[in-house]
Formats: C-alpha cells, sequence, structure tokens
C-alpha cells in the first residue's frame, strides 16, 4: 500500500478592506487580514485545516495583531464584523512614530539598529519562516530569534 500524504502550513490573504486604529502607534490606517492554518493533505490535496488563526498587519508601521477567532471567521465568511480594540492583541510592535524610543533600546535589552535584518526568521518552536522584520512568529506568537 502506497500513501502520500502530509501535514503542512497555509495562510489565505482575506479580501476584507477595513480602517483600524493602531493600538501601537495611533495611526488610522488600512490593514492586511491574513487567516494563517495547518492543514492535512491526501494525495497533494487538503483535506482539512486546524489551528486557525487571524492575523492583522498594519500599513502604518507594520505592527501586528492576532484577531479574536470568532470575528475573524466571520470576516472569513464574507458576513460584515466590526473589529473592535479589545479583538485585538499585539504580537508584533511595529517601526512607526511610537517606536522611536524602543528602537534605540528595546525594552528585551537589545536593538536592531546597528545589525542587519535577516530576510527570514525561523520559529523555535513551530518552525514557522516569518519576514525579517516580525520579532514574534505570527503562527504561534513565540518570540523569534
Amino acid at each position: 500500500m502506497f500513501f502520500i500524504g502530509g501535514v503542512g502550513q497555509g495562510s489565505k490573504i482575506l479580501n476584507v478592506s477595513k480602517q483600524l486604529t493602531c493600538k501601537f502607534c495611533g495611526s488610522q490606517v488600512g490593514c492586511q487580514i491574513v487567516m494563517a492554518y495547518y492543514y492535512f493533505s491526501f494525495f497533494f490535496i487538503p483535506l482539512f485545516k486546524w489551528n486557525r488563526r487571524f492575523l492583522i498587519k498594519m500599513s502604518c508601521c507594520g505592527a501586528v495583531y492576532e484577531l479574536n477567532p470568532a470575528v475573524g471567521k466571520a470576516l472569513a465568511r464574507g458576513q460584515q464584523a466590526e473589529i473592535r480594540n479589545e479583538d485585538l492583541k499585539l504580537l508584533q510592535e511595529g517601526k512607526g512614530r511610537a517606536a522611536a524610543s524602543w528602537q534605540a533600546g528595546s525594552q528585551f535589552g537589545e536593538s536592531e539598529t546597528d545589525e542587519e535584518i535577516p530576510q527570514t526568521r525561523c520559529c523555535p518552536i513551530c518552525k514557522y519562516e516569518s519576514p525579517g522584520e516580525f520579532r514574534y512568529c505570527p503562527n504561534c506568537g513565540q518570540r523569534l530569534r
């Protein structure tokens, strides 16, 4: 018997146009909403998804928030849902106006102002590869190295 299947990570950009106020830098701008998930495939056909997470990346400063799953599922189904501040959890601080002091010497005692930012970073927990400017994994929220 021959079995071709596996587990993978996927993401889908939701076609949702929302104006939000960034809790990090205070700007009111558009944002990109992404659904990140794991999936099981059989003969290269995704059969089911689990661990769906809805992430919002702000276009002002690049801050990344995790969206309340109930609101994210409603948006993914095409329903009109209001995104409130209490529905957002900060995962990745941005590089906007409010971040100037943070970049000079962050609360973690390190600074990337003198270092070159890597192209990608790999999460030590879930092995998810994210863009180099992310400090936290958009998949599991773990601090990236």
